[in-house]
């Protein structure tokens, strides 16, 4: 039976996530703890047509040791050859498949201003790369598959094995896999992700408001042009892919020096291998001007210094709190899926398609259209099960969105 699973969820990757093209190259970033799923994709998109799947190998722990006992000078530049990997395969046109399988304690003992600052040199080195993703010029899927420390933080109280399985079927429900046609199942939710981006957008809501007892109260202007997306996307030429299995959200760009008020977490956030937890940031004309946290908060200060724009917002995301992996009662520590349980935004970069013709600007007029730039995006929690959410239009008249934390728009 879970074989069975597995090669159906594979497929539904490489079929509707990526949806390959024939004779288009698939890299596929993995863990090595992951290397069987990865194998099987490689299969599957060679049947599908794949001119090649490249298998980029990542190690958690390698990397862990390189930051404990390398020297410093070491994370100050970014190997050439490994800039080359990504310039060449994106200007291929190749399908980029990300598994996201990470232990969510695993650099709690590492130097974060070692991370961060390699962090930094590899987002100059392949600036490009990210571009072309954030422009959605490339295909891009991100999903996840149970690695066995990842699993054991989820369900601690389970054995390795227990854990892993029962990690397989929350995913599986929430990739909707155990449904019993997968593809139609997902054909149903985009098109319910687009009648709620079609709401929003014909709204053209000037601002948005956010309250909930935790003790979000946030106001959020939104830029003239700005456009709702969820579920599939497209790439210039009309290739539409997921970039996120699984994905609950409709989301889009708020305007750079647009945000005030404070934003509570809900939910932990796991940045650079550490956790961030019980925090908030309070804005001020789109900018952070305090922060505060229980745990973490050395991290957190350092991914609001990341750069000038990461103090600003890139993505606010709507997401019910009525939802299949909301319901599961389930902390992932990983944001894939607990970006997916709850409302949520983003420090750092936008998605420039996020505003009319976006795609076409560069840096300096985005901004001058009010969408942010930066090295970095990094998403965070804020959704609860009594969020309320309000729209105000262009004639100051506010419209209820959310209710007791669920659409009534």
């Amino acid at each position: 039976m879970l074989q069975e699973k597995l090669r159906k969820y594979a497929e539904l990757l490489v079929k509707t996530g990526i949806n390959l093209k024939k004779n288009q190259i698939l890299v596929v970033r993995t863990p090595v703890e992951c290397a069987d799923f990865a194998r099987l994709i490689s299969e599957i998109a060679f049947k599908e047509g794949a001119r090649d799947v490249v298998l980029n190998w990542s190690d958690e722990v390698a990397s862990k040791i390189r930051y404990l006992y390398g020297p410093d000078d070491l994370f100050n530049y970014f190997p050439s050859w490994q800039k080359e990997f990504y310039l060449s395969y994106v200007r291929q046109d190749a399908a980029f498949l990300s598994i996201s399988a990470s232990d969510p304690d695993v650099m709690k003992d590492v130097d974060p201003e070692r991370i961060q600052r390699y962090s930094r040199v590899v987002s100059a080195e392949i600036e490009e790369y990210r571009t072309r993703m954030m422009n959605n010029e490339n295909v891009w899927c991100v999903a996840s598959v149970p690695a066995p420390s990842w699993a054991k933080k989820v369900f601690p109280e389970l054995s390795e094995e227990e854990a892993v399985e029962k990690l397989w079927e929350a995913i599986f429900d929430a990739v909707r896999v155990n449904e019993e046609d997968p593809v139609a199942a997902w054909d149903a939710h985009k098109a319910n992700l687009k009648k709620q981006m079609d709401l929003l957008n014909d709204h053209r809501f000037k601002s948005i408001h956010f309250t909930n007892e935790l003790g979000t109260d946030l106001h959020v202007e939104l830029p003239e042009g700005h456009l709702w997306l969820g579920g599939s996307d497209l790439t210039p030429d009309g290739h539409e892919f997921i970039a996120n299995m699984p994905t609950e959200e409709v989301f889009t760009a708020p305007k750079r020096d647009g945000v005030n008020g404070k934003a509570v977490s809900a939910m932990p956030l796991n940045f650079n291998g550490s956790l961030i937890e019980d925090f908030e940031i309070e804005f001020k004309d789109g900018a952070v001007v305090d922060f505060k946290a229980k745990t973490g908060y050395e991290n957190l200060r350092r991914l609001i210094e990341t750069d000038e724009g990461s103090k600003y917002l890139g993505e606010v995301a709507l997401v019910p709190y009525d939802s299949p992996i909301s319901n599961t009662g389930i902390l992932f520590y990983n944001t894939l899926f607990d970006e997916n349980a709850a409302c949520h935004l983003a420090l750092g970069k936008a998605y420039p398609v996020c505003i009319e013709g976006g795609e076409k600007l560069d840096s300096d007029e985005l901004i001058k259209r009010g969408i942010n730039d930066s090295i970095t995006h990094e998403d965070f929690m804020i959704g609860t099960k009594d969020m309320k959410i309000s729209g105000i239009n262009k004639d100051g008249v506010e419209v209820l969105i959310f209710e007791h934390g669920n659409f009534v728009l």
